[in-house]
């Protein structure tokens, strides 16, 4: 069931509350413009169509959607929902957070030995309440440009341009997905110099969050990478 919309996206809901409560309460003179990368990818097109109003149609149109396939999953599923299933989401989110480095980091040291800990790129001399915007940013708009739409577009191609069978289309846009994810903490001003390990992290991260996406839905993926996030950067 975590995998349903009336409780992926429900449980999905606060990331986007408080991400934009704390872009909201960001000083105009310190930091105004800070919003996490993956967020102004996704508001961009929004942004040549409607000019200064494009980020609000772009939230707007976000929710309208989301709620949509909440509200169409509940129809389908007549009874009332069970708080229950949040609770034990949350706590399998917590538990995926902490284990996530562990796994990653273990995996990525096979390959190129080496060990460190790793989120996204963030300057040094930001406030914690930036850094705790930008963590959970990157749990929605990441994994939501990453996984749901990067990695099903790509999945689309390959079947349906290529002609590939459903099993290599799926390798073939979580590899490719992954790899485009990590290279995309390299970009920008504030990116992280490009090398090896951590390049190898993030893109053996970025296989394990479609892997979760898979298995375990879009609100628990986006909350682990969330938490871990967080897990990393305030602590």
């Amino acid at each position: 069931m975590s995998r349903a919309p009336r409780y992926s996206l429900l449980f999905a809901l606060p990331l986007l509350l408080f991400y934009q409560a704390l872009v909201a309460l960001q000083p105009a003179a310190k930091g105004g413009g800070w919003r996490n990368g993956a967020d102004v990818i996704l508001q961009q097109l929004f942004v040549w169509l409607a000019g200064r109003r494009g980020p609000l149609a772009f939230l707007v149109l976000l929710t309208a959607v989301g709620l949509w396939l909440v509200v169409k999953d509940r129809r389908a599923h007549r009874g009332p929902l069970a708080p229950g299933i949040f609770s034990l989401m949350l706590a399998e989110s917590v538990g995926l957070a902490i284990l996530t480095g562990v796994i990653v980091g273990s995996l990525t040291s096979q390959v190129v030995r080496a060990t460190t800990a790793l989120a996204l790129a963030a300057p040094g001399d930001v406030s914690a309440t930036t850094k705790l915007m930008l963590s959970l940013g990157a749990g929605l708009y990441e994994e939501l440009l990453f996984r749901v739409l990067l990695v099903g577009l790509l999945g689309v191609i390959a079947k349906v341009g290529f002609g590939w069978r459903p099993w290599a289309a799926a390798a073939f846009a979580v590899g490719l997905g992954a790899a485009i994810f990590s290279a995309f903490h390299y970009v920008g001003r504030y990116g992280d110099e490009l090398e090896l390990y951590s390049f190898m992290f993030r893109m053996i991260a970025g296989l394990f969050f479609s892997a979760l996406y898979v298995l375990r839905g879009f609100g628990i993926t986006a909350w682990t990478h969330a938490l871990y996030d967080v897990l990393v950067l305030l602590l």
